[in-house]
């Protein structure tokens, strides 16, 4: 009662609270029971205890519509599909922003991790993470998947005999400039795919040439620059950053930098990466060292130099979303079961201790409602 008092007067203090929705998942000491949601205050950092808004299995990734009141999530489905695939699923935000259920859909392969919508709001794309496997969605008018228009198929493998025996497709991007792609992160063949992308139909077209990494390195997710000149590849298997720069017609490599500090010697791999609102700063996040790497951009090149090792607040930092604003960074911690939020200085980019944490059953994906 007294945590909940504090609350209330901590918010009644601030202009308005935002909306926080956290993806769920089966983590090694707990197991969520759908999305949750809670409140975020961008004056004091105060984060509410998360509570469950509609019960789903294993939403982990989430997005929202880019014009409708729609949440979709990839999950595992309320009626199993015949060939065992896995569901991306609508959810309609409420003006007090509860959550109901509207409808879900095969996405085509099994193991879903990621999605994105295109901007226009009529497309959702899938990465299946257990066969490799990548499919567009048609939505709606309500913003409910209804038809899958396209499945692209990926064979091989990587060196790496544990993690890389076959293709697992981790992420997938709408890139507007300079033309209209959608890029594939697959950790097991060490490619991004590329695709054209019409929006109009929800197609992709035949795959353009991948941009391939390192051997072994594990591309799993991407962010871009604010002025889209440069793309930044997280590499989960050898805890790296790739800076790619984005031409009209290709990707070129302009090097790489580790996440670790040196002589770090234990078990390690990233997870998270994301640019921060004015493209001055990276941030990626390591599980293993449990840490936040912040790094300075250079606008022009592109290059990244190392700022901190953040500690994260928590153990295997699964995803971390920066708070509207940019003076907060909010980290999800699988293992742990905890959000922290950690104080951000624009100026600096440096992460501070954590401020507070919740707990919450195998957080995986943190989203700021709009």
């Amino acid at each position: 009662m007294i945590r909940q008092a504090a609350l209330l007067i901590a918010f009644a203090s601030s202009l308005y609270a935002l909306p926080v929705f956290i993806g769920t998942g089966a983590g090694k000491n707990g197991t969520g029971k759908g999305i949750y949601r809670a409140d975020f205050d961008p004056d004091t950092g105060t984060l509410t205890a998360p509570a469950l808004a509609v019960e789903y299995r294993n939403p982990g990734f989430l997005a929202q519509h880019p014009t409708k009141p729609v949440l979709l999530a990839v999950g595992a489905p309320n009626q199993p599909f015949t060939d065992g695939s896995s569901a991306v699923a609508a959810f309609s935000i409420a003006a007090d922003h509860g959550l109901k259920f509207l409808g879900e859909a095969s996405t085509g392969g099994k193991g879903a991790c990621h999605l994105a919508v295109d901007s226009t709001g009529g497309t959702v794309a899938v990465a299946n993470y257990g066969d490799g496997r990548v499919s567009t969605l048609r939505l709606d008018e309500q913003g409910v998947p209804v038809e899958t228009v396209s499945v692209m198929v990926h064979r091989g493998s990587g060196p790496n005999r544990a993690r890389q025996e076959g293709p697992h497709a981790h992420g997938v991007y709408f890139v507007p400039e300079p033309s209209s792609l959608l890029l594939v992160p697959d950790l097991g063949l060490d490619r991004v795919h590329v695709y054209p992308f019409d929006a109009a139909t929800s197609k992709t077209g035949d795959a353009l040439a991948p941009y391939v990494t390192a051997p072994g390195s594990g591309p799993r997710h991407l962010a871009f620059s604010p002025d889209w000149q440069h793309l930044y590849l997280i590499r989960e298997l050898d805890s790296s950053v790739q800076v790619v720069n984005n031409g009209k017609d290709h990707f070129s490599p302009l090097g790489a930098v580790s996440t670790l500090p040196a002589g770090f010697t234990g078990k390690n791999t990233t997870a998270e990466i994301e640019v921060g609102p004015d493209g001055r700063f990276v941030y990626a996040s390591n599980r293993g060292h449990d840490s936040i790497a912040v790094f300075r951009r250079d606008p022009e090149s592109g290059a990244l130099a190392l700022v901190q090792h953040a500690p994260c607040g928590g153990k295997t930092p699964r995803h971390f979303k920066i708070a509207p604003g940019g003076k907060w960074l909010l980290c999800a911690h699988l293992d742990s079961n905890t959000i922290s939020v950690l104080p951000l200085d624009p100026l600096t980019g440096r992460l501070g201790g954590p401020a507070g944490t919740v707990s919450v059953p195998a957080p995986i994906c943190i989203l700021f409602a709009r």
